[in-house]
């Protein structure tokens, strides 16, 4: 059976068979599973299975990368076409493809769109194309990249051959899109639930991001974290804070030299680095499966971006946490960012194409901002959001089911006291003036203003300019006051302001509670009789053998292999059939050397004699 042999594994997961048969009667379909739910497999098996070549339109280099390093260490015969390779290395493909010792075939759009290209592919008879990461052809999905679009002149050039669209995130909007752009034909619709069980969902009121970061890196010591930024400033400046703390981190932008980016995607890879700060160009290529929790020190723009963002976490089916530290503040940046006029003059014709595109990430902005100041259940509002229902009343994993944020004590006479430092500043400064009066701070600017004079000024000097910021925003949030956009922002008083200084309308304000869990009653449960020992020794093991090999740590084992190794302690090569992630390639490789750690870490009595 070709799912043991190459993957060890002795049944799919739910939609995996649906999506397979599809493919083998080659009937065009559109799959959407979540991050973590397979869907690699759906388009991996059906060449094995028929002997056939099939095409994977993938749209980054790293990611084609790892997914082939990763199917040949199974032994599975698959191969790569991209701009990184040499022509040496090109040759050898080719030569592989004519010689139909290929099965799956990896590709960018921009390549498959060459003209040459696609003369060549069609001497070699290819029975499907899968397109992953679907997502990108649609304007209303995140990532949207505009040479997808091009993808569906495939039907012209292969009418033989079948479609098949593969994405993590889609709403019923953006599935519709896929299969109009792509002109799939009687589409085979497949979509799995989008709720990522095994995640730990929490939005927490953004104090001081740093020293929250660095707690919650401390409840994944030695694990595997990604802190998104912002900007690459915010992850340079970042990734050194916590480096000098003793942390093995690193950033990673866009704008840094392509060898220090793989230097830092090869050391997360082979677990020698723990912590990846970056912007969101990092991740998408990164197969690593045991990522432990994912950090956003800011806003991200979409719910779509944040589900593929933190579905990046958790992905062997372990419990992870996904923390994002919210502000309104970054509501107002994303503002700004997408306000911007374009760098250079649009095409003519193409204004209003801008300006939809504008309003349309306005829209999704707002659906984030509602996500993250609504008190409901996380995993919920994510299901629903998807077109989902969401049936338990409390999840038990999401800082609101977890009853993990406090309410504010006297949150009206602090809202009052607020209030009336931006009425006495006369509605003309900034949040960071009104805070700096409040905090009875030092301040050239104050004194000059004559602000350090006022009634409200010191009036909560025992609080944190952190801490009072959060509450500001919180204010704003609730729209009981208003900051202006622009350059040069400042904080005004409206009608709702009024209200609370008249003592007319209540006002709650939150912050997070001092500690927060690092695994949930079901995360402490999935781990239940495995010998925690052990798999720490595995994972020692494991990350010697890949910086050996100079292979991605998961290219070996997933941390779900190596739990259950941990768990069940197999005493010989033979007892290793059945445990999920070994195949006979990785059982011939790598057996002995499990067997005897196990042998060496566990007293002779606990050694399972067999399975």
């Amino acid at each position: 059976m070709a799912l043991r042999r190459y993957w060890g594994y002795e049944s799919l997961k739910s939609l995996q068979a649906e999506a397979i048969a599809c493919a083998m009667a080659q009937c065009d379909s559109l799959t959407v599973l979540p991050t973590g739910g397979g869907k690699s497999l759906c388009y991996q098996v059906p060449p094995l299975l028929d002997g056939s070549l099939d095409v994977v339109v993938s749209p980054l280099i790293s990611l084609m990368k790892d997914q082939v390093d990763g199917l040949r260490e199974s032994g599975y015969p698959a191969a790569a076409l991209h701009s990184g390779m040499t022509a040496a290395e090109r040759r050898i493909v080719e030569t592989a493809l004519r010689a139909a010792e290929i099965r799956l075939l990896f590709v960018s759009p921009e390549r498959l769109m060459m003209e040459d290209f696609l003369g060549d592919l069609k001497q070699l008879a290819v029975r499907r194309f899968a397109i992953d990461e679907a997502h990108c052809i649609s304007q209303w999905g995140h990532d949207f990249r505009p040479e997808y679009r091009q993808l569906a002149v495939l039907r012209q050039h292969f009418p033989s051959a079948s479609l098949h669209a593969y994405t993590a995130t889609a709403t019923p909007r953006v599935r519709e899109d896929i299969v109009e752009q792509l002109q799939l034909k009687d589409a085979a619709l497949l979509v799995g639930c989008f709720d990522r069980a095994n995640l730990i969902y929490r939005v927490l009121p953004k104090t001081d991001v740093r020293e929250q970061t660095a707690q919650a890196i401390a409840r994944h010591a030695g694990e595997a974290v990604i802190a998104y930024c912002l900007s690459r400033k915010d992850t340079e400046t970042l990734a050194a804070w916590l480096k000098a703390r003793g942390v093995r981190a690193a950033a990673y932008h866009a704008g840094m030299e392509p060898e220090d980016r793989h230097r830092t995607q090869e050391a997360f890879a082979d677990e020698s680095l723990d912590v990846v700060v970056a912007t969101v160009a990092f991740g998408m290529g990164i197969d690593r499966s045991n990522v432990r929790c994912v950090i956003h020190t800011s806003l991200p723009k979409t719910i779509e971006h944040y589900q593929q963002e933190t579905g990046r976490a958790g992905r062997d089916g372990l419990e992870a946490e996904c923390v994002l530290f919210y502000s309104a503040a970054d509501v107002m940046r994303w503002k700004g960012i997408m306000n911007k006029p374009p760098a250079e003059a649009p095409e003519p014709g193409t204004e209003a194409d801008l300006e939809a595109a504008r309003k349309i990430q306005l829209e999704l902005l707002r659906g984030m901002q509602r996500y993250c100041t609504s008190a409901r259940c996380r995993h919920k509002a994510l299901s629903e959001y998807f077109g989902q229902a969401y049936d338990r009343a409390d999840c038990g994993a999401c800082d609101v089911c977890l009853d993990e944020v406090e309410e504010v004590g006297d949150g009206t006479v602090l809202a009052q006291k607020i209030l009336s430092c931006v009425a006495r500043v006369g509605q003309r400064f900034g949040v960071g003036h009104v805070v700096n009066v409040l905090l009875g701070a030092d301040t050239e600017t104050l004194r000059r203003a004559g602000h350090d004079g006022l009634s409200t000024y010191g009036l909560l000097k025992d609080s944190t300019a952190s801490a009072l910021t959060a509450l500001v925003y919180q204010l704003v949030d609730q729209g009981l006051l208003t900051r202006t956009e622009g350059d040069r922002p400042v904080l005004k008083l409206n009608e709702a302001s009024a209200a609370v200084l008249r003592g007319g309308r209540a006002v709650r304000l939150f912050q997070p509670k001092e500690r927060l869990r690092k695994r949930t009653a079901r995360g402490e449960k999935s781990m239940e009789g495995v010998d925690m020992e052990l798999f720490d020794t595995l994972r020692r093991w494991r990350q010697e053998e890949c910086q050996r090999l100079g292979i991605p740590a998961y290219v070996i084992f997933h941390d779900t292999t190596l739990a259950e190794l941990a768990r069940a302690r197999p005493g010989r090569v033979e007892d290793l059939v059945g445990i999920p992630g070994i195949g006979e390639h990785k059982q011939a490789r790598w057996g002995e050397a499990v067997c005897a750690i196990i042998a060496a870490c566990v007293p002779p009595g606990r050694v399972s004699p067999s399975r």
